[in-house]
C-alpha cells in the first residue's frame, strides 16, 4: 500500500528541506521553489493546449528538467543523508536554452512593440509561466543575497523566460496563420499553407536581394509620379523584416510608419491587405484580427511577393488613396 499523501508534518507552519533542515514555509528558498512549482505546473497547461508537435516537445523536456532544478533550489547540507546527489545547474543547460531561443528567433516576425497576451490559448498559457518563472528569478535574488545561490541557477530561470516568451510568440504567430488559412474564402486563397506556419530554410534563401528591391522602388516611384502622389515604398522578406524603404519628397509623415506596416502585413498573413480587409469587416470571418497584433494594418496599399508559388517578401505604399496605393504597389510587385 502506498503511504498516505497528507503526513501533518506541516501543520505547525513548518516544512523540511532536503537534508532535513526545518524552516518555515514562508521562507525564502520554499518561495523559491515553490514559485518554480507553480510555473511548472502552468507549462502543464501550455502542453495541453499548444497545437504544435515541437513546441509540446520543449516544454516537455523543460518539464522534465525543471525537476532537478527545483532538488538544487530545495537543497541545503544538514544532517540528513540522502539516498541521491542532488544535481546542480551547469552552463551547457544555460546554452541549450539560448540555442532553443535563436532557432525560434529565425521564425518569429518581431513587431518591435509590447504584446498583449492572449494571442492563442497556449501562448496565453506560456505568457502566464513566463510571469511565474520571472518571479521566481526574483526570490532566487533575495535568496542570493542572504547565501550564495548557484550562478547558473539564476541564468537559467532567466533565459528560461526568455524562451517562453518567444515560444509564446511563436505559437500565437502559428495560429494566427493558421486560422487566416482557415477562414478565408476560396478566391482569396493564396500561398497561406506553411506547414505549423513555419518558414522552411529554402524559403527563407528567397527573399527579395536588394537589387530587386531598388528595381522595385524605382518602378513604384516613377508610378507614383505618374499620378502625381509622392509616396512612402517599402520592401520587406518573407518575415515583415524591412529590407529597403524609401521616401519621395513631400510624402506624408504617416505614411513612414504605414508603409512599412501594409508591408508587414502582407507578409505576415500571406495575402493582399485590401483582401484582408474584406475578410476582417464585422460579422466576417476575421473580424478583429487588426487588435491582436499592433502592426496588422487593413488598409489597402501592402502586397505578398511570389516565387514559385511561394511568398517570399511582401511591398507596402503609403501617400495617395486606397486605390493609388494600390496602383503603386502594383507596379512594385509587377517589377519584381
Amino acid at each position: 500500500m502506498s503511504g498516505k499523501v497528507y503526513t501533518r508534518g506541516g501543520d505547525a507552519g513548518q516544512t523540511s528541506l532536503l537534508g532535513g533542515i526545518r524552516v518555515d514555509k514562508d521562507d525564502v528558498r520554499i518561495e523559491v521553489y515553490g514559485t518554480l512549482d507553480e510555473g511548472t505546473s502552468t507549462l502543464g497547461m501550455a502542453r495541453a493546449t499548444t497545437q504544435y508537435d515541437d513546441l509540446c516537445r520543449h516544454i516537455i523536456d523543460l518539464q522534465g528538467e525543471l525537476i532537478p532544478v527545483m532538488a538544487e533550489a530545495a537543497f541545503v547540507k544538514g544532517e540528513k543523508e540522502l539516498k541521491f546527489e542532488v544535481p546542480q545547474v551547469q552552463p551547457e543547460q544555460v546554452t541549450r536554452l539560448e540555442g532553443i531561443i535563436d532557432f525560434y528567433n529565425q521564425e518569429w516576425m518581431q513587431t518591435g512593440q509590447f504584446i498583449r497576451p492572449g494571442g492563442s490559448q497556449a501562448a496565453a498559457m506560456l505568457d502566464l509561466a513566463r510571469a511565474i518563472f520571472r518571479r521566481a528569478e526574483r526570490r532566487l535574488v533575495s535568496l542570493n543575497r542572504q547565501e550564495a545561490c548557484n550562478p547558473h541557477l539564476i541564468k537559467y530561470v532567466n533565459r528560461l523566460s526568455d524562451l517562453l516568451y518567444v515560444l509564446a510568440r511563436i505559437d500565437e504567430q502559428r495560429t494566427l496563420i493558421q486560422t487566416i488559412s482557415d477562414n478565408l474564402p476560396p478566391e482569396f486563397k493564396t500561398a497561406v499553407t506553411h506547414e505549423n506556419g513555419r518558414l522552411t530554410q529554402g524559403e527563407n534563401k528567397m527573399a527579395p536581394t536588394l537589387k530587386e528591391c531598388d528595381r522595385m522602388v524605382q518602378a513604384g516611384m516613377q508610378k507614383a509620379t505618374e499620378i502625381g502622389v509622392p509616396m512612402v515604398l517599402t520592401v520587406v522578406d518573407q518575415n515583415g523584416d524591412i529590407i529597403e524603404s524609401r521616401r519621395m519628397d513631400d510624402a506624408l509623415i504617416v505614411s513612414i510608419t504605414l508603409a512599412p506596416h501594409k508591408a508587414y502585413t502582407a507578409a505576415a498573413v500571406r495575402l493582399a491587405t485590401h483582401d484582408l480587409a474584406k475578410v476582417a469587416q464585422p460579422g466576417e470571418s476575421l473580424y478583429g484580427i487588426d487588435t491582436n497584433l499592433p502592426k496588422i494594418t487593413l488598409v489597402g496599399g501592402g502586397l505578398p511577393l511570389q516565387k514559385d508559388g511561394k511568398v517570399v517578401g511582401a511591398v507596402g505604399v503609403s501617400g495617395g488613396s486606397v486605390e493609388q496605393d494600390i496602383a503603386v504597389a502594383e507596379a512594385m510587385a509587377a517589377a519584381y
